[in-house]
């Protein structure tokens, strides 16, 4: 596991890490948008030195969105945040490990989650708005959960990407997983490719990646 500081991103993307209960299906959730870079799951929230799953102490299940704003804004991330969970159901179900919480990395951030946070009162008083520390990335089995779930899926990413930790780091392992759950279809998934939106990918990947997906059954 690692930690990944902000400034390890390009400037022009932003990040934003959240909880709201298991990071399972919330990672998948933000999979789907365009604009999303890519996702993670881990642990945050907390004071506890090296957090692990089965160690979690004071941190909560959380996931890290890296996004570009240009694309998709900060506030409309918000918004599906809280359309899509109840703060006041998840808090304290086992301890600290779900919870409705956001983690602010600088006044900005901070501002416009107050904002949005009101707009969504009163279910949304129930999330903690904190300042971010670090994120720690889970462990592989519980990165990319639905897309594990199909290992052809899998299988096939992995050998179009090169490794298991390129695809689970890409655009394309994001919304790939998203696929997985149903959040997304394959008809999404082939006009992004087409439209050229996929970082760290060559031309050439992107020409066997596009063949690929179109191959693919619908019922994967």
């Amino acid at each position: 596991m690692n930690t990944q500081p902000t400034d390890s991103i390009p400037q022009s993307y932003e990040q934003l890490t959240l909880a709201m209960g298991c990071f399972w299906n919330p990672e998948a959730l933000f999979g789907q948008f365009a604009g999303v870079i890519q996702t993670a799951t881990g642990y945050a929230g907390g004071t506890t030195t090296h957090p692990t799953y089965r160690n979690l102490g004071d941190h909560s299940e959380s996931i890290e969105i890296t996004f570009h704003p240009q694309e998709i804004s900060l506030e409309q991330l918000l918004c599906c945040f809280w359309e899509h969970h109840r703060p006041e159901a998840i808090n304290g179900y086992k301890g600290r490990q779900y919870m409705s919480l956001l983690l602010s990395r600088n006044v900005e951030q901070y501002e416009i989650m107050v904002r949005v946070q009101q707009q969504y009162a009163p279910q949304s008083i129930h999330t903690e708005i904190l300042p971010y520390t670090d994120f720690t990335r889970a462990e592989e089995r519980h990165q990319k959960y639905y897309l594990q779930r199909k290992p052809e899926l899998l299988k096939q990413g992995i050998e179009h990407l090169g490794t298991q930790e390129n695809l689970f780091h890409s655009m394309i392992g994001a919304r790939l997983n998203a696929w997985a759950k149903g959040y997304v279809s394959r008809a999404d998934i082939v006009q992004e490719v087409q439209k050229n939106e996929y970082n760290n990918v060559t031309k050439r990947q992107q020409y066997e990646i596009l063949e690929w997906i179109q191959q693919i059954p619908q019922e994967q």
